[in-house]
């Protein structure tokens, strides 16, 4: 990825709200309620130093490679996590347990993780609930019927809503793409035959860097700042420059355009929306109190020999199809 740095994403030009559209945001929605078992002060008095030490592991991260994030993947294959991601997230939890014991697991690492890649990154800071336990098993299944980047907004919208994400959610996890690279195959299917939705000079340049669908090659998502989080992907969708089918077709959808619209031209907006939609992701399926395990290594069950994939993959994945 060309970003420095997220779960879930991510201008020079000035776009107007189209009157027409049939969705427009106004203000600022309220953040989601906190599972129980849950806290946004769950380790103020056990690990009070737990997002010191994370967010300044992370700064000297971003200096020495500002291609890494933790969950960072390539498009279309996601065929596996960063190497130097998932060793990070381990890192994190070697310092963390070294300061405060073996109290934080590895899913509550990731979530801070991930919130301050998105800080560090030029997006918004935000407080984040903790208390989740690590996994006991691994679970790929639920990745499985993710929506892909060939996926309409029908089909998107779908997905998300049967785990009771909104529309408003739906083009918010979209603005991860603000950051991050795609492999060829992800998007080929819209250069040949070229997508007419597609711009016509990003369509040439993307077919310069991919001669065919095989080619090793990748692309950026934003090709305005791709190493900044901001909602200049929004803007490329205005102008007919989103990369995948599932990127450029929110400003074709009627359910989806107004907010695209609203995004481009707001983004305090935008990042209001993304914090919460990202609070709500983060505390999908947690296990807390009794529940689960803390971890003692982020990618190996406790009392299992076998490397498995790690729970960070869990946590992450689904931020990283859009």
């Amino acid at each position: 990825m060309a970003s420095p740095y997220s779960l879930l994403l991510i201008s020079c030009l000035v776009v107007v709200l189209d009157s027409s559209s049939h969705f427009q945001v106004s203000e600022a929605q309220a953040l989601p309620p906190v599972v129980k078992g849950l806290s946004f002060s769950f380790f103020s008095k056990t690990c009070p130093q737990l997002e010191n030490i994370v967010r300044n592991h992370l700064k000297k991260v971003f200096k020495q490679d500002n291609g890494q994030a933790p969950g960072e993947r390539d498009q279309i294959a996601n065929g596996g996590m960063r190497t130097e991601a998932l060793k990070t997230i381990d890192d994190l939890r070697g310092l963390v347990h070294k300061a405060c014991g073996n109290i934080v697991s590895c899913a509550d690492i990731t979530v801070l993780a991930a919130r301050d890649a998105v800080f560090l990154s030029g997006g918004p800071d935000f407080a984040v609930p903790l208390g989740r336990k690590d996994g006991v098993t691994f679970n790929i299944e639920g990745t499985n019927k993710l929506p892909s980047p060939f996926s309409n907004t029908t089909q998107t919208i779908k997905t998300f809503a049967e785990k009771n994400f909104d529309v408003i959610d739906v083009v918010a996890f979209s603005g991860a793409h603000t950051f991050g690279r795609a492999h060829c195959g992800s998007f080929f299917n819209r250069l040949s035959p070229v997508d007419p939705t597609m711009d016509k000079t990003l369509a040439q340049n993307l077919k310069a860097t991919c001669p065919d669908r095989n080619s090793q090659n990748t692309a950026n998502l934003d090709i305005r700042t791709p190493t900044v989080f901001d909602n200049k992907y929004y803007i490329d969708l205005m102008n007919r420059q989103g990369v995948f089918t599932s990127d450029q077709d929110l400003l074709n959808d009627q359910r989806t355009k107004g907010l695209v619209n609203s995004f481009a031209n707001d983004q305090n907006l935008f990042f209001q929306k993304f914090v919460s939609a990202v609070i709500k992701l983060s505390q999908l399926d947690v296990l807390t109190g009794n529940q689960g395990e803390i971890r003692a290594k982020c990618n190996v069950i406790n009392k299992k020999k076998s490397v498995l994939t790690s729970v960070v993959e869990e946590v992450v994945e689904f931020t990283n199809q859009f």
